[in-house]
Parts: structure tokens; C-alpha cells; sequence
């Protein structure tokens, strides 16, 4: 093989991604359409037809949803595949297989043979497009997943629904976590708006877990149910819930209520009381998917192995360091009651904050809560469509005590832990992309 790995991430690099997308200059690219993904899995022999799938989206707790459902299928003796987004530290972190990383040799292989295919649509006709960086991540995952012969896969959302990459897959179970304004400027400037975009993962004959509790958005997912010819949708508060939801050590303590059986007093390992809606949603879908009732013993080993690195994910204990991805005003909402319920022996919190354009880290700032905060020091994330740690400050002057800055993320979070005691907390948030680079350097300040 000629290409290097590092040479086939950019020629994956060299196609239309989101920040193009989202800065208007995608051109054509930008048009909705899974015209580009299906030509590509057709000529693959559309591998993502050889085994079952659970679906996933929602605005906020996808990812938490997705991870718990993996190891719920896990513990229960399958092999999955797990489609995941956005990664943290690197692309492999998105392609999965029993949620271990799809090592650099097989992603090697399998871009190179994509380049040829992408060559190979565009010189037949099939396609006038290139297509964009995610179909291609995409393609490479179901191409994986084939490959590996797994016997389940549990399919993360990109963005929205209808016209995202993965919604090829024609999963028997359709899980929609919660709808909240994100990503406005494609997916419409309303929830209603959105939540017809999410709607668009629902199939005929599938299975509807909806975590969302509004009732109107909800009539939304019923009616695209109704117009599809899916087979049951299952509402939270209705036929299934999480009936206790508690604070334990190192995590959260659930009851959960599922239309086949209550399982009761269940440890999982995560921070935050969102955990256990997501924890809900995720066990009505695995339920559903095998239509019977998990043993218990399955789900305690399930949700006792179940992490979600990047939300409400504590990486040091001396100090407390707590990372946190929140970058729209309904997550950092719940990260803020996270902090309150979870972490309430905090004295005082050092943020270290980076944001994309777009989002206003003042909005963030306050909806997490400004009781304990007492300095942030803003930093600038590496993507394109980063603001610039100078804008930051500008914009939160005032706000808290102390603001200041560094361009890089690594720095200010060194920074941040000089300025914590023992009774103190350092939460690094405000996007994934500063969450990732966060996770890379607290492994060497503390190696």
C-alpha cells in the first residue's frame, strides 16, 4: 500500500466538511440530498444492509445515548459497531467496533479504497458531486462494520436527520433523545423546524423511542411514525421512564421503567441527572430492538462499564478537573444543574472556556450559573470557525470576577489548575473541539 495514513486524512481533509458548510461556501455541497452517500454504499454493496441498527439523534445526550446502548448490546452478547460524532482527539474515535477504535491500518485501507470509488462515481456519471468529508467517514464506518461482521450497529446522527450521511441505514429502532434550538442556520430557525429535520430517521416498520418531552414536538415524531408506516412509538413519561434518578458516589443511582419490566436501583457511572433520561432512552431502544425484556444482570454490567468521554467527564481529582462539551444554551443549562446537584461541595470554579462563532459565551456562561465561577480564562479552539480567545474576553468582561486569555487551549487549562485549591474545580467547556485538546493535555500536566 503507497499512501501513508496521514496522507489519506487529507485527502479526506481536501473535501467539503461542516465548517464549510456552516461559513456558507459549500456551494452545491450544501444542498440536502442523500443522493451522494447512496451512490457510494451501492457501489460498495451497500454494506450497511448486512446487519440491524438502532438509529440515534436528538439535540443534546446522543452521544451519551449511543455509548449506553452500544454496551447494552455488548453485555448482551453482540457485536457493534458504533458510528459516533464529533471525535475529541482523533478521527478513529468515530468508527468503533465493540466501542474499541478502528486502528490506523484498517481506516488506512479503507480510504484508499474509497478515494478509488469516489474516482470511480464521478468518472461513470453516477455522481457530479465529490462527496463530502462526513459521507465519506460514513461510508468508511458502514464499510467497517461489513467487514468485521458484526452483528449490530448503533448509529450516532451527525446533524439533524432526514438528509444526514447515516440516514441510509433502515434501522428497526428509531431513538430521539430531546429537540432543542442548535445548528438553526441548517436545520431551521424553530424546534418544531428541527424536530421534523430529527423525524426524518423514523422507517416503516421501526420502532420509536422518543425522550422528548413537549408535547406538541412530540406529535411531530408521531405523525412522521403515522406517515411512514412505523410499527410503535414509545414516549417517555408515558411508556417508559426513569423513575428514580439519584446522586451516588461517582455517579447516579436509576430506576427505570420500560414497557417490558422495572429494573430497579441500577449504578451508572456518569454525572448528571440528564444521564438517566439518556440511560432511559437508551434501554427502550436495546428493549425494543430485541423486543423482550433484558435480563437484569445485563443491564448492571452494561451500565457499569458505560463512559462518555468529553460530557460531565472528570479527568483529575487533584485537582478536580471536569470537562465538559455544553455549546448551546440547553446543554449548558444541564450542565450547570449537573454542577449543583452532582458537584456541590465546589467552593469555587476556574472555566476555561472556547467557543465556535456563533454561540455566545455569554448565553453559555449564564445558563450554567455564575454562583461559584470566580475566573475564566478564555482560549481558542483549533477549528476554522473558532472565535478568538481576545473576542471571548471582550465579551465576558464583567460578567465574573477575573476574565483573561491564551490562544492555546493547553496553557489555559495550566493556568486554570494553578489558580485552584483543594476545595476547587477547574471545568473546561464551551465546545468539543476545546474539550478534546483539554483531554490530551491534562494527560501530560499529570503524567
Amino acid at each position: 500500500m503507497n499512501a501513508s495514513f496521514g496522507d489519506q486524512l487529507a485527502w479526506l481533509d481536501r473535501h467539503i466538511n461542516l465548517e464549510a458548510i456552516e461559513r456558507g461556501v459549500a456551494g452545491r455541497a450544501a444542498e440536502p440530498t442523500l443522493e451522494r452517500i447512496r451512490a457510494l454504499c451501492q457501489v460498495m454493496g451497500d454494506p450497511q444492509e448486512t446487519y440491524r441498527a438502532i438509529h440515534v439523534t436528538g439535540t443534546n445526550g446522543k452521544g451519551s445515548t449511543t455509548r449506553i446502548a452500544t454496551a447494552l448490546l455488548l453485555a448482551r452478547g453482540l457485536s457493534t459497531g458504533t458510528i459516533m460524532s464529533p471525535h475529541l482527539e482523533r478521527l478513529n474515535e468515530r468508527i468503533t467496533r465493540d466501542l474499541v477504535p478502528i486502528d490506523d491500518e484498517e481506516l488506512l485501507e479503507i480510504l484508499v479504497a474509497l478515494e478509488t470509488l469516489e474516482e470511480f462515481v464521478l468518472a461513470s456519471g453516477r455522481l457530479n458531486l465529490a462527496p463530502t468529508w462526513f459521507e465519506l467517514v460514513t461510508a468508511a464506518a458502514f464499510r467497517y462494520f461489513a467487514d468485521s461482521a458484526v452483528d449490530a450497529a448503533v448509529v450516532e446522527v451527525g446533524l439533524g436527520g432526514r438528509y444526514d450521511a447515516t440516514n441510509v441505514i433502515d434501522a428497526e429502532v428509531a431513538a430521539i433523545t430531546n429537540v432543542a434550538l442548535d445548528h438553526v442556520e441548517i436545520l431551521g430557525p424553530t424546534r418544531s423546524h428541527i424536530a421534523r429535520e430529527k423525524a426524518g430517521i423514523i422507517k416503516a416498520g421501526a420502532t420509536v423511542v422518543v425522550g422528548e418531552r413537549d408535547p406538541a414536538i412530540v406529535e411531530i415524531f408521531a405523525e412522521e411514525a403515522r406517515n411512514v408506516g412505523a410499527q410503535l412509538l414509545l414516549r417517555r413519561g408515558v411508556d417508559f421512564a426513569c423513575t428514580k434518578n439519584v446522586v451516588a458516589v461517582g455517579g447516579r443511582l436509576l430506576t427505570i421503567q420500560t414497557p417490558g419490566k422495572s429494573y430497579e436501583d441500577l449504578f451508572l457511572p456518569l454525572h448528571g441527572a440528564h444521564q438517566g433520561d439518556n440511560a432511559s432512552v437508551a434501554l427502550c431502544a436495546v428493549e425494543a430492538f430485541f423486543g423482550a425484556p433484558l435480563h437484569e444482570d445485563v443491564v448492571i454490567e452494561a451500565f457499569a462499564k458505560s463512559t462518555v468521554p468529553g460530557r460531565l467527564e472528570v479527568v483529575s481529582h487533584r485537582p478536580l478537573v471536569i470537562l465538559d462539551g455544553a455549546h448551546n444554551p440547553a446543554g449548558a443549562a444541564v450542565l450547570g444543574e449537573s454542577m449543583r446537584e452532582d458537584f456541590a461541595g465546589i467552593e469555587k470554579v476556574v472555566v476555561v472556556m472556547g467557543c465556535l462563532r456563533g454561540r455566545d459565551p455569554r448565553e453559555l456562561l449564564g445558563a450554567i450559573g455564575m454562583e461559584r465561577i470566580v475566573e475564566v480564562i478564555c482560549c481558542q479552539p483549533a477549528s476554522p470557525r473558532a472565535q478568538t480567545a481576545e473576542a471571548l474576553i471582550a465579551s465576558l468582561e464583567g460578567m465574573v470576577p477575573s476574565v483573561r486569555g491564551t490562544t492555546e487551549v493547553a496553557e489555559a487549562l495550566a493556568i486554570a489548575i494553578d489558580h485552584v485549591g483543594e476545595s476547587d474545580a477547574v471545568l473546561v467547556t464551551g465546545s468539543l473541539y476545546v474539550v478534546g485538546a483539554a483531554r490530551a493535555a491534562i494527560r501530560r500536566l499529570t503524567s
